[in-house]
């Protein structure tokens, strides 16, 4: 397994160029398939979530063509089965938009229960109402879960609560839908617009994506397309809060400004000043971090997925910070790890009470899931001494590159290989 060993103390400083963002790419991928014409999808982050996507649309007969690192081409044409393999998909939580996709286009699908961090309850209820109100039958036996229809007609869909995925994966099977179909309460993530900004490049016709309303009208086919990736929200907003837990100066670039507005709400709010330009900002960190509040919301609120980094920086503010969690019920367990650290943080119910304190200390800690796992990182960086963070497949799932872009900014962090013995012992390689 690899780890990072980390050195702290160095403030960042420098200019970060961010990728494509992950979680519009794990939809747009399967939404290529929607059609048997070639897609081109430009500014892919090359990080296993991404990967193994890809590997599972090609196992069902896509074909998949790297054409770079961050370009992939695809043609559907050559898909022959509603069947996606467990051993692929299981891994992540994206396995379910082929649902989406494989009912949309063959009126039948069968995939494994989503896998990807476990960070609590993610329940399909809303999903599952969407898929039957477009006329499918759905049911979920031995780890899978099965869709099917004789026809796909559109509706009106309410959801009772706002989820990313249910929107996502009711748009990919309503697009070719018979008629018209509403979708209320949706989701207005930028992922979400930016999917249905392709899905429209392709000949769908979309209607009021990021609004409180989704229109959508159904077309008999969608068509090739070459589409760009939007950049990735959580990888600008990361490095932005490295800056100011580093108390450093970070120029983050390819960003759009206005999807990180709740983030650099909260930047100010702790004492950090921040720049905006068309396509960039600039976070100057401050000497002292000031507590404040925090509840992560559906866009446009904060991020959920945001939480743990905020967290790290309010370990290290003057005075006593609260932090709600109201969208995932396990999404402290790196709470132990920064308490390693010297941070002082006590969890009740679905609120961190943290009380800061000056700095913390190197530790050798253990990274539970993905954005957990890239805030320990800045704890570390942030530390007195030497960090060793294990378990960074996590991290991996979801940032590219991300030690090298650190050493960029100036951090001592270093990635090696190690082995575990049967004693449990781990030893470098």
């Amino acid at each position: 397994m690899e780890q990072y060993i980390i050195n702290g103390g160095k403030p960042l400083r420098g200019i970060v160029d961010i990728y494509g963002a992950k979680n519009a790419a794990l939809a747009i991928i399967p939404a290529a398939v929607l059609t048997e014409e070639p897609v081109i999808i430009n500014n892919l982050p090359d990080v296993s979530d991404i990967n193994i996507l890809l590997d599972a649309i090609a196992q069902i007969g896509a074909t998949v063509e790297r054409i770079n690192r961050h370009k992939v081409r695809i043609v559907g044409a050559g898909v022959h089965t509603h069947q996606v393999d467990f051993d692929y998909i299981s891994k992540i939580r994206a396995s379910y938009y082929l649902l989406g996709v494989l009912l949309g286009r063959f009126h039948e699908a069968e995939v494994a229960m989503p896998g990807g961090c476990s960070i609590g309850a993610r329940p399909i209820d809303q999903h599952i109402k969407g898929f039957e109100a477009l006329g499918a039958q759905v049911t979920i036996s031995n780890g899978t879960i099965q869709a099917k229809a004789e026809k796909l007609e559109g509706n009106h869909i309410y959801f009772d609560v706002v989820s990313v995925g249910a929107t996502i994966n009711i748009m990919l099977a309503a697009v070719m839908a018979e008629g018209n179909t509403i979708i209320e309460n949706p989701a207005k993530e930028p992922h979400v617009v930016d999917l249905a900004n392709m899905l429209n490049s392709m000949g769908a016709r979309i209607r009021g994506a990021g609004t409180d309303v989704i229109r959508i009208r159904g077309v008999q086919k969608l068509h090739k397309t070459e589409y760009t990736v939007i950049p990735d929200q959580i990888e600008a907003g990361t490095f932005m809060f490295a800056a100011a837990i580093t108390k450093g100066e970070v120029t983050v670039t390819n960003v759009i400004p206005k999807h990180l507005e709740s983030i650099t709400s909260k930047l100010v709010d702790i004492g950090c000043d921040v720049e905006e330009f068309d396509e960039a900002v600039i976070v100057h960190g401050c000497e002292e971090l000031q507590a404040t509040q925090v509840k992560t919301l559906p866009y446009p609120g904060f991020p959920t997925d945001m939480q743990p980094q905020i967290s790290v920086a309010l370990a290290l503010a003057r005075g006593t910070s609260t932090v709600t969690e109201s969208l995932f019920e396990n999404r402290f367990k790196y709470v132990a790890e920064l308490a390693r650290m010297g941070a002082r943080i006590k969890v009740e119910n679905n609120t961190a009470i943290i009380s800061g304190v000056k700095g913390l200390s190197g530790a050798h800690i253990a990274a539970p899931d993905l954005r957990a796992g890239a805030a320990l990182v800045l704890a570390a960086l942030s530390a007195d001494g030497t960090s060793t963070v294990d378990d960074i497949h996590y991290i991996q799932r979801g940032y590219e590159e991300f030690d090298e872009k650190l050493r960029a900014l100036g951090a001592d962090i270093r990635k090696v290989q190690v082995e575990e013995n049967k004693k449990g012992e781990i030893k470098a390689v």
